[in-house]
């Protein structure tokens, strides 16, 4: 081989030779031929595809000397020339060291000369994101109107970097990453005309390895063949350049296929211990993945989409079919999410070694037969079996959250109150539990259904049975209800309406209210009838009524307003104070006046009135002390951190 880098030695000197980027060329031999040249063109793409090379070309296309021509003959002295780099009409600029603006105003003076012995001076400006703020400014002038027979040919990497009145005065061309077919037929080439024998699968890989550039992938073909070998092999090649080859895949995914942790860390230790190059290892990885799902779902139709050559497609297919659909979907993303984090580690190995073993031990660390299942749950009927799955113990289609654990350094886990619902999942006790409840079911498997009256919906989080009033408190020895086995009682009728109070319309209501959140009229079906509770013992209080009535109501406003319950003069009176208007016109419209009323009556009693007002606007906000004492106290925080297995990270005033 000669000592001249392959991309030297072998770089296009025709439109015809550069590999890849043809629209650009038919565009750039066209406007050549024709005569008809931009005062300024931007070539933009990544690395080694073509944009220095095509500039070369053109320039040269303009100045031969048989142009107009829309190939460059390459023995003329103007070919020649400006191939060797020595033509004094055509200047190429490197703008990573001469971008000032200084730079800048001495092109504009050279702009002005007309050519000395060529008929078009081009200026070639690589890298040209590299010029500064002033530079650009200082040729937006020349770019839009450069003297006759002047033109620029800009070349950047990172266009996104130019002013938008630089790229609106250029021809912009955007050139693209090549095919792996047009590099593989590139390096073809190449190896031909140096005589050396070689292998389809070590050009693939290369090519593979080049990833879409021309330039990286003469440079790699460059320094696998300084091995000295007689012929260009795959095995020299994944030995020079630290890639794995194929039956390291193999050997991965019958690892992964059997949850075999050791194996894997072994497999992965082999492979780095000789060079592996993480980076591409990760990309083919992915590949791998994206590969075996579709063969896992199309079968060989998915042969062409894959691309896999002939002698290896049926084995791919035939380990297609040893993994589930959903591991192999679910490793093909986390290869895709994990590169960066990958590569970007203090300890890739390490961390390339955690990617590879959370792949393995997936199925045991997220069940892929539950991921379907990872939802909201769903809303039970009145047995509780949590809804139409058939299955008991409340677990209808939803996860059970995890029982709460030790605290967490940094947070803070509040203890459920007394007096809660039990968590999601849990079996509840207590007076009323018995009626069908989250985590346990209502009756036998072979229970009767329940009849269309009487599928009232439930909420989360589940709620409690309604009070009922002093008259119809149950004696002591009924009080444990239905569970017991008595009759639970009938339900008691409503109480006549109270002097200057609002009395509910109907009868039959009263407990209706804490079971559903609806009033009489805003259903469109009976309520589901509930069993008696005995009232509170001891003085009734607004942040008892509060806790008892507006549990699983849907009366929002309920629980941004205060209240106070007199019980003189009989039956009582319950005064509700909202600050804000809107919560305030909320509760005084009838259906929900007619539900808070009837929520009274149920927690202090027959016949009490309930009178809304508007009341005072505090002074202050909330000090962060009690701000604190009354975020991690409140019944609804403690139930969501104890179900959820939650901790409070941060308390803000709204």
């Amino acid at each position: 081989m000669s000592t001249i880098s392959l991309t030297a030695k072998y770089r296009p000197q025709r439109f015809a030779d550069v590999a890849g980027q043809d629209a650009v060329k038919r565009i750039l031999s066209r406007a050549a031929a024709e005569d008809r040249i931009a005062p300024a063109y931007l070539f933009s793409g990544t690395r080694g595809v073509g944009k220095t090379t095509l500039a070369r070309v053109l320039a040269k296309a303009l100045n031969c000397e048989t142009a107009p021509t829309g190939e460059p003959c390459n023995v003329c002295s103007q070919c020649r020339q400006i191939t060797a780099g020595v033509s004094p009409d055509v200047i190429e600029i490197d703008a990573a060291t001469h971008g000032k603006v200084d730079d800048a105003r001495r092109l504009k003076e050279d702009v002005g000369y007309a050519p000395l012995n060529s008929r078009y001076k081009v200026f070639i400006i690589d890298e040209a994101h590299m010029l500064t703020t002033a530079a650009f400014n200082a040729l937006l002038k020349t770019l839009e109107e450069p003297p006759g027979r002047v033109t620029f040919i800009l070349a950047t990497t990172e266009p996104h970097k130019f002013p938008a009145t630089i790229i609106s005065r250029c021809q912009h061309y955007l050139f693209k990453r090549l095919a792996q077919s047009e590099l593989e037929a590139h390096l073809s080439s190449v190896l031909m005309r140096e005589a050396v024998p070689y292998e389809a699968k070590a050009v693939s890989l290369i090519a593979r390895r080049g990833a879409g550039s021309v330039r990286d992938s003469m440079s790699l073909l460059a320094q696998v063949l300084a091995l000295g070998g007689a012929e260009l092999t795959e095995a020299d090649a994944r030995g020079v350049l630290g890639l794995a080859g194929q039956e390291v895949f193999f050997g991965l995914i019958e690892a992964i296929r059997a949850e075999d942790g050791p194996a894997v860390v072994e497999l992965l230790r082999q492979v780095l211990d000789k060079g592996l190059d993480i980076g591409f290892f990760l990309r083919e990885l992915a590949s791998m993945w994206r590969n075996l799902f579709l063969l896992r779902q199309a079968g060989e139709r998915a042969l062409p989409v894959v691309d896999l050559p002939a002698e290896e497609a049926g084995e791919w297919l035939v380990w297609a079919g040893r993994i589930e659909a959903a591991h192999i979907h679910a490793c093909w993303q986390m290869t895709l999410e994990g590169q960066r984090r990958v590569q970007t580690s203090l300890e890739p190995a390490l961390a390339l070694e955690l990617l590879l073993l959370n792949m393995a031990y997936l199925p045991r660390l997220l069940p892929l037969q539950n991921l379907a299942s990872c939802a909201a749950p769903a809303a039970s009927g009145p047995g509780g079996s949590g809804g139409s799955s058939g299955r008991s113990g409340g677990q209808g289609g939803g996860l059970t959250p995890r029982q709460p654990q030790g605290g967490r350094p940094g947070g803070y886990r509040p203890q459920p109150l007394a007096d809660q619902v039990a968590p999601y999942g849990q079996p509840e006790t207590g007076p009323g539990r018995d009626q069908g409840g989250y985590g346990r079911p209502a009756a036998g498997l072979d229970a009767a259904p329940p009849t269309a009256q009487s599928a009232a919906p439930r909420s989360y989080p589940p709620q409690a049975a309604p009070p009922v009033s002093r008259s119809e408190a149950p004696t002591p020895h009924a009080a444990s209800g239905p569970g017991n086995g008595s009759t639970p009682p009938a339900q008691a009728p409503a109480a006549a309406p109270a002097a200057g109070g609002y009395a509910p319309s109907g009868s039959g209501q009263s407990a209706s209210f804490a079971a559903s959140g609806q009033g009489h009229g805003s259903s469109g079906h009976d309520d589901v009838p509930r069993p008696p509770q005995a009232a509170p013992a001891g003085p009734r209080t607004w942040d008892g009524f509060l806790r008892q009535a507006g549990r699983g109501s849907d009366m929002v406003a309920l629980k941004h307003a205060q209240g106070t319950f007199s019980p003189d003069p009989a039956p009582g009176e319950l005064v509700v104070s909202c600050t804000n208007a809107f919560h305030r016109g909320r509760l005084a419209h009838p259906d929900k006046l007619r539900q808070l009323t009837e929520a009274a009556e149920a927690y202090f009693g027959p016949g009490v009135t309930v009178r809304l007002t508007e009341g005072e606007a505090a002074n202050d906000r909330m000090s962060p002390h009690d701000l604190r004492d009354y975020v991690d106290n409140h019944p609804e925080v403690r139930q969501a951190v104890t179900a959820f297995d939650a901790e409070i990270i941060e308390r803000k005033p709204r």
